[in-house]
């Protein structure tokens, strides 16, 4: 049996860290849509790995328990790679909350009880979590920590109705929610983690760049100290770091990659 990095949104993101962190392992490429996790799995076999596609819906439990069953039948689950999400310019309020917010804490909450000794994962937040207006010490340790089942029926996150917000909301959500689950990964000897991009050029950044809040993006690549987007390969590198042994003493932690964006946003000069 191979060791298993299990990719949870078959996209560019996921298939550049899937590269990095998989030598000899098997990956397995989880999408809503089959086809997006087979065309990725093409590439990357052409790439020398192997693979398998499988259909999973984050928003929903018994989904992501089957991915799980079938990961684990391959072999030990050493990586999560959760890069599963929709855009403000992609979906409705519902939607956004559903497959960001509730789906992620779920698919930790799920991978949490099977992830192998010495696995590690991966959450794609972003810097929109970082940017969102500030959130009270409670309110913060709710989104860490309330089973996934109750996260939608918070108050605070039921009166959204703006998509922005729903997704700033979600990822905020994300970057705090490995800090309530690196403990119970702990126990199994796992580790969990999140990466929060700024603008980096993947099919997503290109509905928001050309989409109803592209004046924004733009403005916020030229005023950036880095000057320009990320690219994919760049999220891959430093989640090699905290997923290789380099990174064993880093759990629970939320890292930016955004060419100092949000840095510029509080406190750049005009």
């Amino acid at each position: 049996m191979k060791d298993v990095t299990v990719v949870v949104g078959a996209g560019s993101i996921g298939q550049a860290i899937a590269r990095r962190i998989s030598s000899g392992r098997h990956v397995v490429l989880a999408d809503l849509h089959l086809e997006n996790a087979e065309k990725a799995a093409g590439i990357l076999e052409l790439a020398g790995f192997e693979t398998s596609v499988i259909t999973v819906d984050v928003s929903e439990r018994r989904s992501v328990r089957a991915l799980v069953e079938a990961a684990g039948k391959i072999g030990p689950l050493m990586s999560l790679v959760q890069a599963a999400g929709v855009s403000p310019s992609q979906a409705p309020v519902e939607t956004i909350l559903k497959v960001d917010l509730y789906g992620t804490a779920m698919l930790l909450e799920e991978f949490g009880q099977a992830v192998a000794k010495g696995g590690s994962g991966i959450v794609i937040s972003s810097q929109s979590g970082h940017r969102m207006p500030a959130l009270s010490v409670e309110q913060d340790r709710q989104l860490a920590t309330t089973p996934a089942d109750r996260l939608l029926a918070l108050p605070f996150v039921r009166e959204i109705t703006d998509t922005l917000l729903a997704y700033q909301m979600s990822k905020r959500c994300n970057s705090l929610r490995v800090r309530g689950e690196a403990p119970r990964w702990g126990i199994r000897g796992a580790r969990i983690n999140a990466i929060s991009p700024g603008i980096i050029i993947t099919p997503l950044a290109y509905d928001e760049l050309h989409g109803e809040r592209a004046a924004f993006y733009r403005q916020m690549l030229a005023d950036a100290p880095a000057g320009r987007a990320g690219t994919p390969d760049e999220v891959a590198a430093l989640a090699a770091l905290i997923t290789g042994a380099e990174g064993g003493y880093i759990t629970g932690s939320d890292l930016l990659i955004d060419g100092g964006a949000t840095a510029q946003f509080f406190y750049g000069t005009t």
